[in-house]
């Protein structure tokens, strides 16, 4: 993929649930969903090793998306013992912080089978390095694969 396939979305990160990354006070999950989840994506073919261990929380609004036709979708994974399976897709994606790049994955734990934590149709759950500076309402620009996933206006 070329960058001239992407699209670019302006963004503004958004403080998030804090389950993906532990972070919640409250959460069952000590060492965070992403941290439990790696090792079971990594038998399935997709290492995210390199990546923070938490989602950034990127609100396209007034625009929402849809998971059309994402590289990966992984059914039926039982990361937790105590949860029923559910399905994630990745797609890769890009995040362009103050003139920097980094490469990245839009993780999509699917609704119809996700325990709960549910985002707005607006906010897309990104992968990315640990990205210095970038704080909850920083502006920042998203670039998706438009074959992958769908940009609409919220009506």
């Amino acid at each position: 993929m070329t960058l001239s396939n992407l699209v670019s979305l302006i963004g503004i990160v958004k403080s998030g649930h804090q389950v993906a990354s532990g972070f919640a006070k409250n959460s069952p999950y000590s060492q965070g969903t992403i941290a439990m989840q790696l090792p079971f994506f990594l038998d399935l073919g997709l290492d995210l090793r390199e990546f923070f261990q938490g989602t950034l929380n990127i609100s396209i609004a007034p625009y929402n998306f849809k998971i059309i036709n994402p590289q990966y979708t992984f059914e039926g994974v039982k990361w937790h013992p105590d949860y029923a399976e559910e399905t994630f897709s990745f797609s890769p994606c890009q995040v362009v912080y103050q003139d920097s790049s980094y490469q990245g994955w839009v993780y999509y734990p699917h609704p119809e089978t996700k325990i709960g934590h549910f985002q707005d149709k607006s906010v897309l759950e990104v992968l990315a390095p640990k990205i210095l500076n970038l704080n909850y309402g920083s502006s920042l620009i998203l670039k998706v694969n438009p074959q992958q996933i769908k940009i609409t206006s919220a009506d």
